[in-house]
C-alpha cells in the first residue's frame, strides 16, 4: 500500500516536470514548479507556473497542452484573452501568464511556504 502511495506522488511530481518542459518547447519564460500536495488549497498536487510575452506565445503554450494532453485536460479558463491561461490537469495546474500580469499576482509570493521542485536543466 505505501509502496503505491510513494509511486503515485513520484508520478505526479514527473508529469508536473513534465508539463514544465512541454511549456518550455513553446519558450514560456521563467518556469517554477510548486508542490502544492500538503496545503489546506487542497485542489491539486503541483501547479506549474510561466510566462509568455504577449497573447499569442501565451495561447501557443495552451495549445501544446491540448495538443499533447488533451485527454488529461479537465478545463482550460483565459485562452481567449490569453493574459493568464489557466489548464486544468487535476493533478497538475498550469497558470501561463503574461509578464507584468505575472508579477502583479506573484503567485510564487503567495504561495512562498511551499516546497519548489528543482527542475532539470529544460
Amino acid at each position: 500500500m505505501i509502496n503505491r502511495l510513494i509511486k503515485t506522488v513520484d508520478n505526479t511530481r514527473t508529469f508536473a516536470v513534465k508539463c514544465a518542459r512541454l511549456a518550455s518547447t513553446k519558450k514560456a519564460d521563467d518556469i517554477s514548479v510548486l508542490n502544492m500536495a500538503k496545503t489546506s488549497l487542497g485542489v491539486t498536487d503541483y501547479f506549474v507556473i510561466c510566462s509568455g510575452n504577449n497573447k499569442k506565445q501565451n495561447q501557443a503554450i495552451a495549445d501544446e497542452f491540448m495538443m499533447s494532453l488533451k485527454g488529461r485536460i479537465l478545463g482550460i479558463e483565459g485562452y481567449e484573452q490569453g493574459n493568464w491561461i489557466v489548464v486544468d490537469l487535476n493533478s497538475v495546474v498550469v497558470h501561463i501568464f503574461h509578464e507584468s500580469l505575472r508579477k502583479f499576482y506573484d503567485l510564487e509570493f503567495l504561495w512562498s511556504d511551499v516546497p519548489r521542485v528543482r527542475l532539470p536543466k529544460l
